[in-house]
């Protein structure tokens, strides 16, 4: 008898039908072949993936650390802008730089202040989710206190590269207040945007790219204006994000041979684990179609391996099965034996749902520092 899916009820039989048509999520193993496949999948690189014409807009000093506003053009919409952040009276050392990755939250009206405390006060709406997400802490400033150069970039959709809402079609205004009839601004763009990602999605489809191809690019883009600045060891970086960042992390460790060390945080499972209650949980990002064919998600986080990997799986998330969590670290730990380094993955349980509270947040934060020499 088959398997009966909760979201596709009578239609259960597609899942099978789909697997007769072409095979699905096959294992795909770490080397070249993977990475140029997961590239090929993600089908967006319309550049050197430098950044043009950067700009710092401001510069400032609290709390212990050092903070620049960087703006940038990726070639294409709005400038992107980042926040350069360094241990205070670090000026003159070369330290290892980290890309600290915002989340997706179903929150696009900003970006890098999700995680990051800039040169102005924190905007009321990000404080909810800093408490429920991250023990109410910015922890790319904690991170920086730590002794690494983090760079907190907006991406696609996000913040200073999100969509105006005046551009987003009258029918996802109409369905965001709809849903949020008496929202403020706050929570009518974000309802509004999170209707129009499919729109966007579909555009992406048309022209034969991905929503991840080109969230990845814009990641590597500002990879690469980390490891120009002379403040910053080029050889040691890293990256880090929770849930959507997570996903940006693990996009990176795999695309992106500046990472010599990647941090993914409650977002990981293998594809089948998500089929039955998941698939509905997550943006579009998680689905670059082209790569199904190819091989599972945690195939594809591996596929740099032995490149140093820690994955932080939150028991009781409710995005992610827990079988689907320990089936990927299962995958994902066989993959670096593979390549003879089951030591450089590292695949850490915590109790709890969706978050990197301060307990996992010092684990990873002691490892990157393991990772990239900071003392």
């Amino acid at each position: 008898m088959s398997q009966s899916y909760q979201d596709l009820g009578i239609y259960s039989e597609l899942v099978g039908a789909a697997q007769r048509s072409r095979p699905l999520w096959p294992e795909a193993r770490p080397g070249k072949t993977t990475q140029k496949k997961v590239r090929e999948a993600l089908a967006f690189a319309p550049g050197d993936e430098a950044p043009q014409d950067v700009r710092v807009e401001q510069r400032w000093e609290r709390d212990g650390v050092s903070g620049e506003l960087i703006s940038w053009s990726v070639g294409y919409g709005p400038r992107t802008q980042a926040f350069y952040l360094r241990p205070a009276g670090s000026d003159g050392k070369k330290l290892p730089g980290v890309l600290a990755l915002h989340h997706h939250g179903g929150f696009k009206l900003y970006g890098k202040e999700q995680i990051a405390d800039g040169p102005e006060p924190v905007p009321e709406s990000v404080a909810p989710s800093r408490g429920q997400y991250y023990g109410g802490r910015a922890y790319a400033n904690e991170l920086a206190r730590k002794g690494f150069a983090v760079l907190v970039p907006d991406v696609f959709l996000w913040g200073s590269r999100k969509f105006p809402l005046e551009t987003m079609t009258a029918l996802h205004q109409g369905r965001g207040k709809k849903m949020a009839p008496e929202a403020g601004p706050a929570q009518l763009y974000n309802t509004t945007a999170s209707f129009h990602e499919e729109l966007v999605a579909k555009y992406a489809t048309v022209l034969g790219i991905s929503l991840a191809g080109v969230v990845s690019y814009e990641d590597r883009v500002a990879a690469s204006y980390l490891t120009s600045r002379p403040d910053v060891n080029a050889k040691v970086l890293g990256c880090v994000g929770l849930s959507g960042g997570g996903l940006r992390a693990a996009l990176l460790q795999a695309t992106c041979p500046k990472i010599r060390a990647a941090v993914v945080v409650g977002m990981m499972s293998t594809f089948p684990g998500l089929l039955d209650h998941n698939i509905v949980s997550h943006t579009w990002l998680l689905y670059p179609p082209a790569w199904m064919p190819h091989g599972d998600y945690p195939d594809l986080v591996a596929c740099r391996a032995p490149s140093p990997l820690l994955v932080q799986y939150d028991e009781a998330d409710p995005l992610f099965t827990l079988e689907g969590m320990r089936a990927a670290d299962t995958k994902i730990a066989r993959h670096y034996a593979s390549v003879g380094k089951p030591e450089s993955y590292l695949g850490q349980f915590y109790p709890g749902g969706h978050k990197f509270d301060l307990p996992m947040q010092a684990a990873a934060f002691d490892w990157l520092a393991a990772q990239l020499g900071v003392r």
